[in-house]
């Protein structure tokens, strides 16, 4: 049962009928969790303001104790044998509330007299964290020839994947209790789950299945978890929840939601000189597991993009606010941050009368810059930015633009192209600088590799592919440094109690970070197999060499395979024990130095109708340097995802809410994704000229590439063919309704 309350004072809980309805076997509260000592809901990142405080973490309970703050909070668990029982049963529990005033809009939420959602939160400020030399960028912006100013919305979107999210545990004979769980960090859930219950980590054993979609939002701890595996303890019994697409609506993590005040300074011939940028973020009603994190540390390590601007600073303010929590959706901080510099770039040509591409190239960190230090801390270990830009460019047909244009206005529509370049730090590593910026938890990845003794191979990693291809991917890297066929390697991932623990899988860091430590584990096996190999052929292991699945001694044609030298690890009837163990497996960690660096350029070209407003998206073109690509199939299906996704969030998607805290978006009726009639072919490619420096594979992050370039391309090619007009300005999503609007309010249409 959810709170029909944006924010409201518990009063009582009356679940005597609902306990009355047939089938239930239990209704439980946050009292009854108080009673069994079950504790808050604790992020896993902290984060400090400019002061050195630490944020304001406002307890968060997995069934709401006194105080409601948002639609959809859980504020009672019905138990029944079936659950169209349980849910007639939840419906007729009665919650007696007080209901008090919603802080809802960011702007509201800060205004004198707002209603103040927590008591250690004055202001609703989570907190305020900065970065960067404000007393430089003061003074550049003093003395600029030209300084531009924007406010920017980024609006708020539901990650909405195919399959809402679902949680089952089951008490085992033992005492032990496994939970079943549509989430992308096993581990970091059963660290959170066994925390708040008061359990030691062993007791809990974490499965995460097959999961249709998770793009961020199934990455974090939810009251659901939490809830599931204390009824199932209690009662001793299996308990399952499966949310609806309504429930997902209501209570799922949402992502995004900033409002931006940025100023850009430059000299007369265009060059950038200083950025200043203060960008509200709204956090909803608590802080969700790295939701601090997203618009601090992250998207504010991004703002110096792929541009040479000498002096940055950037200051954001996390807002509490009686809505559903905010946290990592698809990008998580880099669109943002992307959105921000392109649309400043794209009004700063505008000004200065220089072409859009040419404001760009001039700006542009080049390659002979790399290792390039930002003003606000990243160091980017290579990339060519000026080629992957002039690459998009032709492959978008740039130069004949003008000629498609003239031809679509002779149809009477209005047509524009626009561009986004983009830097993406993925892998969210290293530990140390997580640490250092508050997190609660390494970033780490392990990999365990068993060969079996007929050869074949079983590899357990931290790490859990929902959509993403993982068993192909993962299955390629050890197929091709073991020499043999990818049908005989099992991948195993997403349960605690099988694989070594990780971090799970989001950020773009699966590969980068993940496949590294397989490449490590893999490189470990092949030197155990050098010394097996070595007393099989009567050589000093110095003198065998590997290589295609074969180990041979140097310079001879003695040579032993991969399966011979499994079979000999497991039958060690005359092995030198006292050198080479039997059973041939090893594991290898891999915490990265650095993030790694991807990046790309993006350009979109849209129609507009003038008559209704409605943008089509007539072409898109991708130029992506992702690092070594494994497996092109698997990337560019990635890269189009991601793309689509931003399409989206350029066009349809937002969250709303009402003035009392209301969800007004709660269904697919209401809230609109890209559908494959709205979407263009895409052209992508990748250049895998530029290799990540400091990762054994030279690989960088390829699955939120889309997403972080796309809003910005897409709104930059709309407000390209608005141009004639005089419209100068709009607030994602480009509604064809508020498209529509300003062309009437223009004198010009």
């Amino acid at each position: 049962m959810r709170s029909p309350h944006a924010h409201a004072r518990i009063r009582g809980i009356d679940a005597g009928a609902a306990r009355a309805v047939p089938g239930v076997v239990a209704v439980l509260t946050g009292d009854d969790m108080g009673a069994d000592g079950i504790g808050p809901m604790r992020p896993l990142w902290i984060i400090r303001s400019q002061d050195g405080r630490p944020m304001a973490e406002a307890a968060r309970f997995a069934l709401a104790r006194d105080v409601v703050r948002h639609v959809g909070e859980p504020v009672a668990a019905v138990i029944a044998e079936g659950c169209t029982q349980a849910m007639d049963a939840a419906e007729c529990v009665r919650l007696d509330a007080e209901v008090l005033p919603a802080a809802v809009d960011l702007r509201a939420a800060q205004a004198d007299g707002a209603p103040q959602l927590h008591a250690d939160a004055p202001g609703n400020v989570c907190f305020r964290f900065v970065r960067g030399d404000e007393p430089s960028v003061r003074a550049a912006l003093a003395s600029a020839h030209c300084v531009i100013a924007l406010e920017l919305v980024n609006n708020r979107v539901a990650g909405a994947a195919i399959e809402p999210r679902a949680v089952l545990a089951y008490p085992e004979a033992t005492g032990k209790l496994t939970l079943y769980s549509t989430t992308q960090v096993p581990h970091h859930i059963r660290r959170l789950v066994t925390e708040q219950l008061g359990m030691a980590e062993s007791a809990l054993r974490v499965v995460a299945p097959d999961v249709g979609g998770g793009f961020g939002y199934k990455g974090k701890l939810y009251p659901e978890e939490a809830v599931v595996v204390w009824a199932a303890r209690r009662l001793r019994r299996p308990v399952r929840w499966a949310a609806t697409r309504a429930e997902s609506f209501l209570a799922d993590n949402q992502g995004r939601d900033h409002l931006t005040h940025a100023e850009l300074a430059l000299d007369a011939d265009g060059h950038f000189l200083a950025l200043r940028v203060r960008t509200c973020a709204n956090l909803g009603a608590y802080v969700s597991t790295f939701g601090a994190a997203i618009p601090s540390a992250i998207y504010t390590s991004l703002l110096a993009g792929v541009y040479r601007t000498p002096a940055i600073f950037v200051e954001s303010i996390g807002i509490f606010t009686n809505t559903a929590p905010t946290d990592a959706y698809r990008g998580a901080g880099r669109p943002e941050a992307c959105y921000v510099l392109e649309r400043l770039a794209d009004r700063a040509a505008g000004e200065l009368g220089i072409d859009r591409v040419e404001i760009r190239r001039r700006n542009l960190i080049p390659a002979i810059a790399m290792p390039y230090r930002t003003p606000i801390g990243p160091i980017y270990d290579c990339g060519d930015f000026p080629k992957v830009f002039a690459r998009a460019l032709a492959l978008a047909d740039y130069g004949n633009f003008e000629l498609r244009r003239a031809a679509a206005v002779r149809r009477g529509r209005l047509r524009g192209i626009g561009m986004a370049c983009y830097v993406e730090s993925s892998g969210v590593a290293p530990s140390r600088l997580a640490g250092a910026l508050g997190a609660r938890a390494g970033f780490f990845e392990t990999a365990f590799i068993r060969v079996e003794p007929d050869g074949s191979v079983r590899a357990a990693l931290g790490t859990h592919n929902h959509g993403q291809g993982h068993a192909t991917t993962l299955a390629q890297i050890l197929a091709t440094r073991l020499g043999i066929p990818e049908q005989q390697i099992e991948i195993v991932e997403g349960d605690t109690d099988l694989v070594p623990y990780g971090t799970g899988t989001f950020g773009s860091r699966t590969i980068a970070v993940g496949g590294s430590a397989l490449e490590r584990a893999a490189q470990k096996i092949i030197a155990k197999g050098r010394l097996i190999a070595a007393h099989m052929l009567e050589a000093a292991a110095s003198d065998v060499e590997f290589a295609r699945g074969w180990f041979v001694v140097s310079g001879t044609d003695r040579r032993v395979s991969f399966a011979a030298v499994a079979g000999a690890a497991h039958t060690p009837h005359n092995f030198p024990l006292e050198t080479v163990e039997p059973g041939w497996a090893d594991q290898a960690a891999y915490d990265p130095p650095s993030f790694a660096f991807s990046n790309g350029a993006h350009l979109c070209e849209v129609d507009i109708d003038h008559e209704t407003g409605g943008i089509e998206v007539i072409g898109y073109w991708a130029v992506d340097d992702v690092g070594t690509v494994i497996n092109p199939v698997i990337v560019h299906g990635q890269i189009h995802g991601g793309v689509g996704q931003g399409i989206g969030q350029a066009l349809l998607e937002r969250c709303t809410y009402d003035s009392d805290g209301q969800p007004v978006t709660g269904s697919f009726m209401d809230y609109g994704l890209p559908r494959a009639a709205d979407l263009p072919g895409f052209l992508t490619e990748c250049d895998e000229s530029q290799p990540c420096t400091h990762n054994p594979l030279g690989a960088k992050g390829a699955g939120e590439a889309g997403a972080i370039a796309a809003p910005a391309a897409v709104v930059s090619a709309a407000l390209d063919a608005l141009a004639p007009l005089g419209v100068a300005d709009l607030d994602m999503p480009l509604t064809s309704e508020q498209v529509w609007s300003r062309i009437r309010s223009t004198p010009n249409r």
